[in-house]
């Protein structure tokens, strides 16, 4: 969400306090670690590979934009760019215009200072974005199975709230290397 980080931050300390972000923070460095020991006891070819990325738009400066992230300190981009160096194929992912839409809708929800019109916005919010992932998770999948070719191996790192399986062509076989979707069954 980047121009929005300072915004989650203060909500994220608002409702769980200091120690709540710091504890989110190691939660997710810790999840890094375990991805990144993961990957380095695959052996890939990596000129076979396809990255894709939840959040990154198809549009044409999909490297400019892994390359300003990871620049920033993301684990996750640093990781796509040690990748792409080996040979893997970084790979535009997802609809700019739905990912778009869900920026609209929390830059909304963030930015309000009326606590009655958030809480409402809130509501409006959870309705809006479970229909916005589901079709995020389905442009995704769409995506994979028209640009994974015959031979090749895709890597997709996507948030813990994407299901995307359902809709993956039934010749893409799917592995989780660390934990399995938390809402496989969802609609």
């Amino acid at each position: 969400m980047g121009s929005l980080r300072s915004a989650i931050q203060a909500l994220t300390v608002k409702k769980q306090g200091a120690q709540g972000w710091a504890r989110n923070v190691n939660v997710i460095e810790g999840l890094w670690v375990k991805i990144e020991e993961a990957i380095a006891c695959w052996s890939l070819p990596y000129e076979k590979m396809r990255l894709y990325q939840d959040g990154l738009p198809v549009c044409g400066r999909e490297q400019e934009i892994v390359s300003e992230l990871a620049k920033a300190g993301s684990r996750n981009h640093q990781l796509l760019l040690r990748l792409k160096e080996r040979g893997a194929i970084l790979m535009g992912t997802e609809s700019a215009e739905l990912l778009v839409q869900e920026y609209k809708l929390i830059k909304q929800m963030l930015t309000t200072d009326d606590s009655a019109t958030a809480a409402r916005l809130e509501i409006r919010h959870q309705e809006v974005s479970r229909s916005l992932l589901k079709r995020r998770d389905q442009a995704i999948a769409d995506r994979i199975n028209h640009t994974l070719c015959p031979g090749e191996s895709g890597l997709l790192f996507l948030g813990m709230l994407h299901s995307i399986e359902r809709w993956l062509a039934e010749d893409i076989q799917v592995t989780h290397p660390l934990y399995p979707p938390l809402l496989e069954g969802r609609e």
